[in-house]
């Protein structure tokens, strides 16, 4: 969206004139800000200000809601399926191009452990965020109505794997909003949740540092955190969470967020690829030994020009996916004119990480900073990055709000299932469903 969004000011004049048209594919008709995804599943910003529409922000674009099933770049052709195709009877459609740019992202790395597709849920998707939180509440509700040790106890039990930003910021969120949640209640505790939190390797959040690493478990810890270092989830079959350490928990939720790997897609180009599965790039961002084609973000290999060591690539995170989109418009637009390509060059700024209400980490261009310093930058940073003024508006507005008026507690579960009250009035008993966490 980033590249679309520069590549539509930058040829202004030659789209208006028909000599160059940006064609946009993508799976869904917004873009999500992944980094506001937490905060959307304690319900501190509303979900729809997450995610940035399409056809609003690349108005001069063609924009394709599909899926890219397979890209023949001899012929420079991709094959999207749309969704009309299966409607229609027409079948996919064929896309021809001068140049492409493939930026499909990451999607979740899952492991073959036993139970995990049939209980396990992601964190990586606007749906995901808000289906976790109406679980959550509905777990306490399970909890509060039950007269079974076993279901309460396995309800208020929620376990979450990887103990990277996805899950540690997930979790602190989550954590914070039920302990909230919690005082409206009349039979249960915030002591009587159990979190858990499983890292495959002896530290969380690697990004923000050793130090702020140790003081960010000290954190979750003191709030009474489960938080398992060097241990892995071995089983959950049956709802039973099997570390590696022996330990077995009970628990109806069970949130996945070790790691991503590149889009499937990729696989599906003929493009090369590293040991990893993602494209490998020049600096320049074009897709090494082949012509006209461009990739940047997580899918793409970019060599890390500003590290020490020779070999090394820019990870896979927003803070270079976002510049590396401005290069790659840049160059795209300098290509057309025959003009020099620039290479991509941006030393690490730093990270930050939030750690629920008013708690976090950072470090800051060698400064680390913790606590609540740490979590205001968090927010100014990431709100400064979230796309168009009308987002940040309302970002800042609910922000503001929120501090003289208390937490939303409401669990719209019932909006995965729309049809089941209609259903039910026609006589019909509904058809069982539900999300996987449940």
């Amino acid at each position: 969206m980033y590249t679309a969004l520069r590549l539509q000011r930058k040829l202004r004049q030659r789209l208006r004139s028909g000599d160059a048209e940006i064609v946009v594919v993508a799976p869904e008709p917004y873009m999500t800000y992944q980094p506001f995804l937490p905060e959307a599943a304690a319900g501190s910003i509303s979900p729809r200000h997450v995610v940035v529409p399409l056809r609003r922000v690349l108005p001069h674009c063609t924009i394709v809601i599909g899926e890219v099933s397979g890209i023949d770049h001899a012929k420079r052709t991709a094959t999207v399926t749309t969704l009309a195709s299966g409607e229609d009877g027409t079948g996919a459609l064929e896309i021809a191009y001068d140049e492409v740019v493939l930026a499909p992202g990451s999607v979740s790395r899952t492991l073959p452990v036993p139970g995990l597709a049939d209980h396990g849920v992601g964190f990586k998707t606007i749906e995901e965020a808000i289906g976790l939180r109406n679980h959550v509440i509905e777990q306490m509700d399970i909890a509060s109505a039950t007269r079974d040790p076993a279901v309460r106890d396995a309800a208020l039990t929620f376990v979450f794997v990887g103990g990277g930003y996805a899950g540690v910021e997930a979790l602190a969120e989550l954590e914070d909003m039920a302990r909230y949640t919690s005082r409206y209640y009349h039979n249960i505790k915030a002591e009587d949740l159990k979190w858990i939190l499983v890292e495959a390797t002896g530290r969380i959040l690697p990004e923000v540092g050793e130090d702020l690493g140790r003081y960010a478990v000290r954190e979750l810890r003191g709030r009474n955190i489960d938080v398992r270092l060097d241990t892995r989830l071995d089983s959950c079959e049956d709802r039973v969470a099997v570390l590696s350490d022996g330990s077995r928990f009970p628990t109806r939720t069970l949130v996945w967020t070790a790691g991503v790997k590149p889009a499937p897609l990729l696989a599906a180009t003929g493009l090369p690829l590293d040991e990893r599965g993602r494209l490998v790039c020049t600096a320049e961002l074009t897709v090494e030994g082949v012509e006209h084609a461009w990739s940047a973000g997580d899918a793409a290999a970019v060599p890390d020009l500003t590290a020490a060591e020779t070999g090394r690539t820019t990870a896979p995170n927003a803070q270079h996916a976002v510049r590396q989109a401005k290069v790659l418009a840049d160059n795209v637009v300098a290509a057309l004119d025959g003009a020099p390509l620039t290479e991509y060059r941006h030393s690490y700024a730093g990270s930050v990480a939030s750690l629920g209400l008013h708690k976090g980490v950072a470090h800051i261009y060698g400064r680390r900073l913790k606590g609540y310093p740490a979590w205001l930058i968090h927010r100014m940073y990431h709100l400064s990055r979230v796309p168009t003024f009308n987002r940040k508006a309302r970002v800042l507005a609910e922000w503001t709000l929120a501090a003289f008026f208390k937490r939303e507690i409401v669990s719209l579960g019932s909006l995965e299932h729309p049809r089941a009250e209609f259903e039910l009035a026609a006589g019909r008993r509904p058809r069982p469903g539900g999300d996987d966490c449940q």
